[in-house]
């Protein structure tokens, strides 16, 4: 199932599938270690939703909601 990241659950395993354009932020993530075929597990949400944190490898990242919308994702199910 594909679905984008800022749309994922704490506990949820998915890997990254592409971006929705090609803007300086996602050129950062991609430095970040967000690149396509990469496994990404979500952490968890701040209190008030926003920063969410993930894992990228033995990385952990805390990206804004609005960043996060741009990554696509496929569930692992």
């Amino acid at each position: 199932m594909t679905t984008f990241l800022d749309r994922m659950y704490p506990g949820q395993k998915g890997r990254v599938i592409g971006y929705v354009d090609d803007s300086p932020v996602v050129r950062r993530l991609t430095e970040l270690g967000l690149i396509p075929g990469r496994e990404i597990i979500y952490l968890r949400n701040a209190p008030l939703q926003d920063p969410l944190q993930i894992q990228v490898g033995a990385s952990c990242l805390s990206l804004r909601r609005s960043e996060a919308s741009l990554v696509a994702v496929e569930l692992e199910e």
